[in-house]
């Protein structure tokens, strides 16, 4: 087992053996995506019983928690690639790092607009600023963070160090994220899932939300594997084996 961990830890980090295993995984990813997608929308939106006391609005948790959920996790993986990149200077890894950093952003602000719209007739406000709100406007700001630094840098390894190390400090912000709800009085809502507690919520409300949590990490995972492969068709453009490629050579005359 450990030895086979190890050999594809060291395959992960060949650009060409990633894009060529990546190159079978669009189809699906992109399948799974729309069909979830469409499933869990027209679940959640058309099926699944008004809430008895937010009514139609909390409809839009079907958007937002997946968001949310994504964007925290999608800055725990962009700063543990940050961190194989510092330890064992994988160079795969801090291309990860850096696609993974404009995708994990958008869903974050994705969440707050979303949590924006949901909190105008539950709170009567836009904006509150309450501990998870404000934990999670500071994970959007730190991932602007991390992409300014890895393009501002003039030297590209320096860049991708620096990213990596505020990721890795911007990682204490994912836990006060988390149990912000529980540390502070706020007016969000406690978490709506929890592994040790059986949910609360009617099935009929809960399968369209995990269809669609399910169906936002693929969307991530497509995007995250869509950019990393630009990076390494930029990076390794003059390799011979990027120069056969059928996309690359299609656009020659």
């Amino acid at each position: 087992m450990w030895q086979w961990i190890v050999r594809l830890y060291h395959r992960l980090g060949s650009p060409k053996w990633f894009y060529e295993l990546t190159s079978k995984w669009i189809f699906w990813l992109v399948l799974l995506s729309v069909v979830g997608g469409v499933v869990g929308l027209v679940l959640g939106l058309l099926y699944a019983p008004a809430d008895y006391l937010q009514g139609n609005s909390f409809r839009i948790i079907y958007i937002h928690v997946p968001a949310a959920l994504v964007a925290q996790s999608g800055f725990v993986m962009m700063a543990l690639a940050g961190a194989v990149f510092l330890i064992w200077k994988m160079k795969m890894a801090a291309w990860v790092a850096r696609a993974v950093a404009p995708v994990g952003a958008s869903f974050c602000l994705i969440a707050l607009f979303t949590g924006a719209i949901w909190g105008k007739p539950t709170w009567g406000t836009w904006w509150v600023w309450d501990a998870r709100l404000t934990s999670m406007l500071m994970l959007l700001f730190l991932y602007f963070g991390v992409m300014a630094l890895q393009r501002a840098i003039e030297s590209e390894e320096a860049s991708h160090k620096a990213g990596a190390i505020l990721a890795l400090v911007g990682l204490v912000n994912i836990p006060i994220i988390k149990y912000s709800v529980e540390w502070w009085n706020t007016l969000h809502q406690p978490a709506t899932l929890k592994l040790t507690e059986k949910p609360s919520m009617h099935p009929d409300m809960l399968i369209p939300l995990l269809i669609m949590i399910l169906t936002t990490y693929v969307l991530f995972a497509l995007l995250v594997i869509l950019r990393t492969r630009n990076e390494i068709l930029w990076h390794e453009r003059k390799r011979s084996w990027v120069q056969t490629l059928p996309e690359m050579s299609g656009g020659r005359h």
